[in-house]
């Protein structure tokens, strides 16, 4: 019985932080939807209208090799055309930003 118990728990604790996953994951989708999708599309490829404002893919080999601190400071701060987003948005969603946007190489 005990080790049922535990298993149950155990399940549930499994559960429950898996939600918060992807209750995280969902999150910083809609913030790219909402703050990136715009200009740099989708799937990282810049968008005609990011391709007018200099938006480079983020397979580009210069947007690559960029880390995650890099990007965050780059959203933080703005680069040319890109608005700076330091003010309107929190330290958590510019770094979960930027982790977001590494994995998408």
């Amino acid at each position: 019985m005990k080790v049922f118990r535990r298993f149950i728990t155990t399940s549930v604790v499994v559960m429950i932080l898996t939600a918060a996953v992807h209750a995280a994951d969902q999150r910083v989708q809609d913030l790219y939807k909402s703050k990136c999708q715009g200009c740099h599309g989708a799937d990282g490829k810049a968008t005609a209208i990011g391709k007018k404002l200099g938006a480079k893919d983020f397979q580009d080999p210069d947007v690559a090799k960029l880390t995650e601190a890099d990007l965050a400071k780059v959203t933080e701060e703005g680069k040319n055309k890109m608005p700076a987003y330091k003010g309107k948005l929190t330290e958590d969603q510019i770094k979960a930003l930027a982790k977001y946007i590494k994995e998408m190489e």
